[in-house]
């Protein structure tokens, strides 16, 4: 146990410094291969209605799930058997692969250079990489709302949830976690033809971030109120927006953002053609500026140091 909590400091550390560096082996793209393979197979074998594709999302949901879990938890294992010191490289390098501090900030301000540059189809195009929604319709304002909804949303999804369960349950949880999210993100739509073969992995994604996402936005409240924002007004619109968002989860940290930040968020977006009509999140006491970008992505650091220490450290006061 104290041997993973080392790996969660050591991984952290090496995704501040490293992120994701283009052109080497991510475990996330394989699971996202294994959840495409998957999908093809079960809709050739599950009938083609809405009972059979739901049956055929939950079975894919089980075996990505057990998979993603089982194949670290064997090599960790095996490493265990050559040498204590293998296994905690090896578990550091799991820990900086589920984490996702520094790539998100880097993919984020790829969008921020753009619109400085004043280019706005590139802008357009670096905030496409980062969110769901189809960007082509996007003013300045409506990317760099994206672009902060994105750095808000993900401090849950990309770095305190990852975090919660790697301390938890080690890298092996870890992998666990980042596979019901991979699946919620390729799956999770609406939309034909995922509304039906995505029901159970979104839902189970709801499920699996219930938590984290409630003490996510807690700690970027608290990080915020640490960095001088507005936190009166951030555990205002929390409590008053945190449910604006089909998702029970997503909202919760996009409010306490919008509200710390003073500008209004969310709203009506575009996915696959389709215009979806959503709730707005917070008030705009004033417009959004480009600056916002950066300064989400502050708090987003502040709140993955919080949720790193807080995280580890009640573990250590109820397990050491």
């Amino acid at each position: 146990m104290k041997q993973s909590m080392l790996a969660i400091f050591i991984g952290f550390g090496i995704d501040l410094l490293a992120g994701d560096p283009h052109g080497f082996p991510h475990p996330v793209i394989a699971i996202g291969k294994m959840i495409r393979w998957l999908e093809k197979i079960l809709r050739r074998i599950f009938p083609k209605t809405r009972r059979g594709e739901i049956a055929g999302g939950g079975l894919l949901w089980l075996i990505t799930a057990v998979c993603a879990g089982a194949v670290p938890f064997f090599l960790l294992w095996l490493c265990g058997q050559i040498h204590p010191w293998l296994r905690l490289a090896a578990e550091s390098v799991m820990c900086w692969q589920i984490l996702a501090v520094k790539s998100l900030r880097d993919e984020s301000m790829k969008v921020y250079n753009a619109l400085e540059s004043g280019d706005l189809e590139k802008s357009r195009y670096a905030v496409s990489m980062i969110v769901g929604r189809d960007t082509q319709r996007l003013d300045e304002a409506g990317i760099i709302r994206a672009a902060v909804e994105t750095v808000a949303e993900n401090a849950s999804d990309g770095v305190a949830a990852p975090l919660f369960f790697l301390v938890l349950g080690g890298a092996p949880l870890g992998f666990f976690y980042k596979a019901v999210n991979t699946m919620d993100s390729m799956l999770g739509y609406t939309d034909p033809p995922y509304q039906n073969i995505g029901r159970i992995p979104a839902r189970l994604d709801d499920l699996f971030n219930w938590i984290p996402a409630r003490l996510c936005a807690l700690l970027m409240l608290a990080a915020g109120a640490l960095s001088g924002m507005d936190a009166k007004n951030g555990w205002r619109i929390f409590r008053r927006d945190r449910y604006c968002h089909a998702s029970p989860n997503s909202a919760q940290t996009e409010s306490v953002c919008a509200g710390l930040m003073g500008i209004q968020l969310a709203g009506d977006a575009w996915y696959h053609g389709i215009l979806h009509r959503k709730k707005k999140i917070g008030d705009p006491i004033r417009p959004v500026k480009r600056q916002d970008i950066p300064d989400v992505c502050r708090l987003m650091y502040k709140t993955a140091v919080m949720a790193l220490v807080i995280f580890c450290g009640v573990k250590a006061l109820f397990f050491f």
